[in-house]
């Protein structure tokens, strides 16, 4: 039963990854930046329009919590989905991040220059 249990977890995990990668790919930015901390949560922020230092905020208590809760519907606002998609991105991320990865959303805000 562990090794089910165990097995699902991992296929959880790589297809959220793997959305999140996808995601990472719409939004201009390298889809490997997904996998990396604190790297990541750098060029989501820059995905959302908000400034890179803000970053600095992931290490302030209680900050870091208000920004990890509002950055899902930042970004649910930059690939043209609402409200309702920012609760699903969340609450169950490993379910909504593959969606906006590999469905049809676009990324509406600004590239990253190459």
């Amino acid at each position: 039963m562990d090794n089910i249990r165990g097995l699902l977890q991992l296929i959880v995990i790589i297809g959220a990854l793997a959305g999140l990668w996808k995601m990472f790919e719409k939004a201009g930015n390298p889809g490997w930046g997904a996998l990396i901390p604190f790297y990541n949560i750098y060029l989501m922020l820059k995905m959302a329009g908000k400034p890179g230092w803000w970053l600095v905020g992931i290490i302030i208590p209680l900050i870091n919590i208000v920004l990890m809760v509002l950055l899902p519907f930042w970004l649910a606002d930059k690939f043209g989905k609402g409200l309702g998609y920012g609760f699903g991105m969340l609450f169950l991320p490993f379910i909504f991040y593959p969606v906006l990865g590999f469905g049809n959303a676009r990324y509406r805000g600004e590239l990253p220059s190459a």
